[in-house]
């Protein structure tokens, strides 16, 4: 990588070496394969590889703004030693095909990570799909991930594509992936493994190219030794952990972060404001937020509104 960056690497281990072929892909390698080779998942990572290698150009841009500047959009900006290292994490994996975890408490930003690795990949012309593994009962959920056919049970009127296939060439984030009941987490896990999604109620598997990014501020690590969270899942999804500090390990970021939300709001609102005064600005450094930035960024919206003169006092 280092004498010819733009050259896909695809590792090829055996069970024992896994962990090893995780670690070449957090330094950059593509994509990795177990034996016994499976000819045609080999064929499908090869064009994946190839049609990555010539999109990449499209998003570096972005990765060497993220690398050097800290800096993507929509609040997710921080000058703090800890977001640097989250935004150098994405810059370095995003051009992969590595399945990410990001780890961290609610409010901190995890959808925000999901969609910088989707822009800053050579995905970022495909879809990124979005599914919130919580909010959907046990059945609904195996019918949104991997579709249906038409029958397969009841209130099963039409056939449905499902999320995996909607995603193909594209990324799909699964939010609170900690809450996937144990009977889904293992068809989950053979997707992962197989690269191939069968719809409830068909027989016949359909081969997909699609980069996993999956999140929780659950302890999944408390969940395997509970049995409540498959332990071969646990290690499937964790290829590559990106953890989220919460606001209050980067209290350095809450100024950026405040006046970021500030021009947001005085231009969505109509709201014209200058800033915050100083003593404002002391009690918002000075607070830990149990909510994150999430919290921080419905305050400051609350005080754009309600504020009756251009500078945001402590009122």
């Amino acid at each position: 990588k280092r004498l010819h960056p733009r050259t896909p690497v695809v590792v090829m281990t055996a069970y024992g070496t896994i962990e090893k072929a995780k670690r070449a892909m957090r330094e950059g390698a593509y994509d990795f394969l177990e034996k016994p080779l499976d000819l045609p998942r080999l064929r499908a990572v090869v064009d994946s590889a190839l049609r990555a290698r010539a999109d990449a150009a499209a998003s570096e841009t972005l990765r060497e703004s993220l690398s050097r500047d800290g800096v993507w959009r929509e609040g997710f900006i921080g000058e703090s030693p800890a977001i640097k290292e989250v935004f150098r994490t994405i810059a370095k994996v995003a051009p992969t095909n590595a399945t990410v975890l990001i780890l961290g408490e609610s409010g901190t930003g995890k959808e925000l990570v999901a969609a910088a690795l989707h822009e800053a990949s050579a995905r970022s012309r495909g879809p990124f799909v979005k599914v919130n593994c919580a909010a959907l009962p046990e059945g609904l959920l195996e019918s949104e991930l991997f579709g249906h056919v038409k029958g397969a049970f009841t209130g099963a009127t039409v056939d449905r594509e499902g999320r995996f296939r909607a995603a193909d060439r594209g990324t799909l984030f699964l939010d609170e992936v900690g809450d996937i009941p144990l009977h889904t987490q293992v068809k989950l896990l053979r997707v992962i493994q197989t690269r191939e999604v069968e719809r409830v109620g068909e027989s016949r598997s359909t081969r997909i190219d699609v980069r996993l990014v999956a999140a929780t501020n659950a302890d999944l690590e408390a969940r395997v030794r509970k049995g409540r969270f498959r332990e071969d899942l646990y290690f499937r999804l964790k290829v590559v952990t990106v953890r989220m500090p919460p606001l209050r390990e980067r209290r350095s970021d809450v100024r950026l972060l405040a006046e970021h939300f500030r021009r947001v709001y005085s231009e969505r609102h109509a709201r014209p404001t200058t800033g915050f005064a100083a003593d404002a600005m002391r009690v918002l450094s000075g607070y830990d937020f149990p909510g994150n930035v999430r919290e921080l960024e419905n305050l400051v919206e609350a005080a754009v509104v309600l504020s009756e003169s251009p500078e945001i006092g402590i009122d």
